[in-house]
């Protein structure tokens, strides 16, 4: 009983590493490398077109970043998140 309880609490535990999804405003390099789909290149891609142009408004976005095409941007959609709004709200 004991080792079907771990076994169930592993992989509960492993469904809610894998629905997470990586925030492409926020995420390092390594964090993106290791979303399926994104290699070292394209990590970098993304982070230094993040530094250069600001935060992504949308995971649409990502199509202008070198090395993306709408169908990459279409196949990571599920696994990225711009984490809402991608600037903070202006003081009044």
């Amino acid at each position: 009983m004991k080792r079907i309880t771990t076994l169930l609490f592993g992989m509960l535990a492993g469904i809610g590493v894998a629905v997470a999804a990586v925030n492409i405003n926020t995420a390092t390099e390594a964090e993106l490398d290791a979303v399926k789909g994104i290699g070292p290149g394209k990590a970098r891609a993304i982070v230094e077109h993040r530094d250069k142009n600001g935060p992504f408004k949308s995971v649409d976005d990502l199509a202008k970043v070198k090395g993306f095409g709408q169908k990459s941007v279409d196949k990571l959609r599920a696994e990225l998140t711009t984490g809402g709004s991608a600037s903070p709200a202006k003081a009044k």
